[in-house]
């Protein structure tokens, strides 16, 4: 039979345990009235503009990692601080200026924030350190702002369109490159927004990040594969522009079409077994052990 004395310290218990639900349970639900349309928004950008599609995968990537170090997460000591209502506010700021100026990146931004700033205001920061990787992917899915995205897109394109024609120069067909068009002999290919290789960035800097996680276990060699991701994007961008001049320049249904996105895919598999490689190469560095040098009598 319980006693009274248990009753009142099992009372007393499941009051505390209510009472620290009660602040997550309420930010939970001001979070959902305030950024629902913005979420909502956002998964309708991802799911209708093949350029953003990487949210897509970026998403659930950044939960199954999060899911995966729940053990390391829950092992941190929790120490709530109220520190981590400044982050809070600060996302609110941006949320406004953001909702005044019609700039959804700014609004977008802040969901992220506010996040951190729950974790931190009821879990504290070391919590907060252990789930940092799955938040930069979060915020690596938000789309640049438009003045942004343009801004890099140009010079990508002239850059690719130089280097194809030069390339397609060199292995003997007769090109002309005028801006971002490359003139062939019975037709002109323009290399457009779409092709200047920013999706294909997004695309292997997602698989950069995926092939990391799973098979590298030092900051550094996760580091080093997202930078890397970065040239083996754009070189398989220039071979993808330049394998289509070549055979453009043979018959010209290999430029449209079918084709077209055949080839936007093969050379993105070549990209990712190129970035597999070198991401094989960097774990297998990591386990062989330190050569060992002899001691001198």
């Amino acid at each position: 039979m319980s006693t009274p004395v248990a009753i009142a310290v099992a009372t007393s218990s499941r009051k505390r345990t209510l009472e620290g639900y009660a602040g997550p349970a309420l930010l939970l639900l001001l979070g959902v009235a305030l950024y629902w349309r913005v979420a909502l928004d956002l998964f309708n950008d991802w799911w209708t503009q093949p350029n953003l599609s990487q949210g897509l995968v970026i998403v659930p990537l950044a939960l199954f990692i999060a899911w995966t170090q729940r053990t390391r997460v829950l092992k941190t000591r929790s120490s709530p601080a109220t520190t981590g209502l400044a982050l809070i506010a600060i996302a609110c700021f941006l949320y406004v200026i953001g909702k005044v100026a019609a700039e959804f990146f700014l609004q977008r931004v802040s969901l992220v924030l506010v996040i951190a700033g729950a974790i931190w205001t009821f879990w504290g920061s070391a919590r907060l350190r252990t789930l940092t990787f799955p938040l930069v992917l979060l915020a690596a899915s938000i789309p640049l702002p438009a003045v942004v995205y343009n801004t890099a897109a140009a010079p990508l394109q002239l850059f690719a369109s130089d280097m194809a024609a030069n390339l397609a120069q060199a292995l003997g067909v007769t090109v002309y490159r005028d801006g971002n068009v490359i003139n062939l002999a019975y037709m002109s290919l323009g290399v457009e927004e779409a092709c200047s290789g920013l999706n294909s960035l997004s695309a292997m800097l997602v698989a950069g990040v995926f092939l990391s996680f799973l098979l590298c276990r030092r900051a550094t060699s996760r580091l080093s594969i997202l930078v890397l991701s970065i040239p083996v994007a754009i070189v398989a961008n220039i071979i993808r522009i330049t394998g289509t001049a070549i055979l453009a320049d043979y018959d010209d249904k290999f430029a449209r079409g079918f084709y077209h996105a055949l080839s936007g895919w093969l050379i993105f598999v070549i990209g990712f077994a190129v970035l597999y490689g070198i991401t094989k190469l960097l774990s297998y560095t990591e386990r062989r052990p330190a050569e060992t040098i002899p001691a001198v009598a």
